[in-house]
C-alpha cells in the first residue's frame, strides 16, 4: 500500500526524469498542463507510467477530470487501495 506521500514522491520522480519538469514546480496544486507545461501526448505517456509503476490499468476517461499534482495523486491512491 503506498501513501499519498509516496506516490508523490514517485510522480515528482516520474515529471523529473521523463518530461524534464523542473523539481521545483512539483507541488499539489501545480496544474500539470499550465504549470508543468505538459501536453496531451505528455499525459498519455504519463498515464502508461503510471500503470507500470502501479500495476494497474488506468482508464483513459477516469484521468480526463485530472488537472494537478494533486489529482494525479488522489487518482493513484483510489487505484492501488483496491
Amino acid at each position: 500500500m503506498q501513501t499519498a506521500e509516496q506516490i508523490l514522491e514517485a510522480l515528482t520522480a516520474i515529471l523529473v526524469d521523463e518530461f524534464e519538469v523542473d523539481a521545483d514546480d512539483i507541488t499539489l496544486d501545480a496544474s500539470l498542463y499550465e504549470a508543468l507545461d505538459l501536453d496531451s501526448i505528455d499525459a498519455v505517456d504519463l498515464v502508461i507510467k503510471l500503470q507500470q509503476m502501479t500495476g494497474k490499468k488506468i482508464k483513459p476517461e477516469e484521468f480526463k477530470a485530472v488537472r494537478t499534482v494533486g489529482d494525479v495523486v488522489n487518482a493513484i491512491e483510489g487505484l492501488v487501495k483496491d
